[in-house]
């Protein structure tokens, strides 16, 4: 079918239009994750077949199928990408939707582990995966949460519903703020904020003032930043997870971004003290964005001393690198592509400030090879703040090659299949 007669029989179908892109990558197979299920049960019945087969690779792929990459246990589809993958995660997902619907009035112990399952890999996921290929999943398990917290349960069973509400919630209000909606990222932190009051649950609170500090760093709305990282530091004193190490970080940065650079070096070292006092909690156990390790507190500090100029150059410098070391020896789970681009470019800064120009460039390089698909809010932010430091430093040809490879850069940030 041509992709007219496809716009035409799609609208037809869904009642709802098929943009010309969306339908040339269907047709020319150019899928790099499954549509929404509308989408998905529209191509069904047009075709009688399972989307999966229709979008997938060629019938016999999959036996030569290149074999997955090593701890990749956070992908679905039994870690495999071909089309019998996809009938795998398929299969699971209607499993998954026979569990809440026969649990639908009482939420169950599977519903509610199922639940807590999907929620624990995102998190780690979310770090290492790019976006387009979570989306979907990040809302529809937040859609599910949502859903379960109309059913009954038992008091015991409401707290970890609110709490998973809670970090899934979270889990939207980064992808917003990634896309570059920080509108939107904030009205999810405030429902996950709210989930955390329903369950009583200092930790979550903790945890979500310091995302909602994350947002209005990278919004440029410094005192706010500020104020969301002061405001959860007694819940975070109360629990001594991990959160109040974020917290003190998330202060010292967007203080030395104000300028008050002393303040910013009190925060650093409270982080540190934090470090030494904290334990792992129920949300750290969870992993990935819901606990701040050391490497990530290294690329804070690092970032916050980057804002000093030359005068904490050498500092700054010397502390990216000990954060990209902690994260080169660091295990899969603990790795994030967002925060070690965000270190990279600390560490140009720091190198442009000690008219190191031929270090810069190294530095920063690997994130100038990031897809489209990981050039997330932070990541681009990040390299224009590089792009500022380069701003009058005479460095002749090398400084302006890498100034035209930052705004290349820049000029191509994260695109959604439409």
């Amino acid at each position: 079918m041509k992709r007219e007669g496809l716009r035409k029989r799609y609208a037809e179908v869904a009642g709802t239009d098929l943009s010309e892109r969306q339908a040339y990558r269907w047709v020319a197979g150019e899928v790099a994750t499954m549509p929404y299920p509308h989408a998905q049960a529209a191509l069904e019945q047009l075709f009688g077949e399972p989307a999966s087969r229709l979008l997938g690779q060629p019938y016999g792929l999959g036996a030569i199928a290149a074999p997955p990459e090593a701890h990749m246990s956070t992908r679905r589809g039994n870690q495999r990408d071909d089309w019998q993958g996809q009938l795998v995660a398929q299969a699971a997902e209607r499993a998954r939707d026979f569990s809440t619907r026969t649990e639908a009035t009482t939420v169950g112990t599977e519903t509610l582990d199922q639940l807590a399952d999907d929620v624990r890999r995102l998190t780690v996921a979310y770090q290492q995966q790019p976006l387009d290929e979570l989306l979907s999943d990040i809302t529809a398990t937040q859609a599910r949460a949502f859903g379960l917290l109309e059913g009954h349960q038992r008091p015991d069973q409401a707290r970890e519903l609110y709490l998973l509400v809670g970090v899934s919630s979270g889990l939207v209000a980064k992808a917003s703020h990634d896309l570059g909606a920080p509108h939107d990222a904030m009205t999810h932190a405030r429902a996950a904020y709210s989930a955390a009051d329903n369950a009583g649950h200092d930790g979550l609170r903790a945890l979500v003032r310091g995302l909602q500090a994350l947002i209005a760093y990278w919004s440029g709305q410094l005192s706010e930043s500020v104020r969301y990282a002061q405001r959860g530091a007694d819940f975070a004193a109360r629990t001594r997870g991990t959160s109040a190490v974020w917290l003190a970080a998330s202060e010292a940065r967007s203080l030395a971004a104000q300028g008050n650079l002393a303040e910013a070096r009190a925060a650093i070292d409270r982080a540190t003290e934090a470090r030494e006092r904290a334990y792992r909690d129920e949300l750290d156990e969870l992993g990935g964005l819901c606990t701040f390790n050391r490497p990530r507190q290294l690329y804070y500090a690092a970032d916050a001393l980057a804002w000093a100029g030359a005068d904490e150059a050498e500092h700054a410098e010397s502390v990216a690198g000990e954060a990209l070391a902690a994260y080169t020896h660091a295990p899969d789970v603990d790795r994030a592509f967002g925060d070690e681009a965000g270190t990279r470019c600390a560490l140009a800064i720091a190198r442009i400030h000690r008219g190191q120009l031929e270090g810069a460039a190294e530095a920063v390089a690997p994130v100038l090879e990031l897809p489209p698909a990981k050039r997330i809010h932070d990541v681009v932010t990040s390299v224009e703040q590089v792009s500022r430091a380069l701003v009058g430093v005479e460095g002749g040809r090398t400084a302006a090659e890498l100034s035209e490879h930052l705004h290349t850069f820049t000029s191509e940030r994260i695109a959604l299949p439409s």
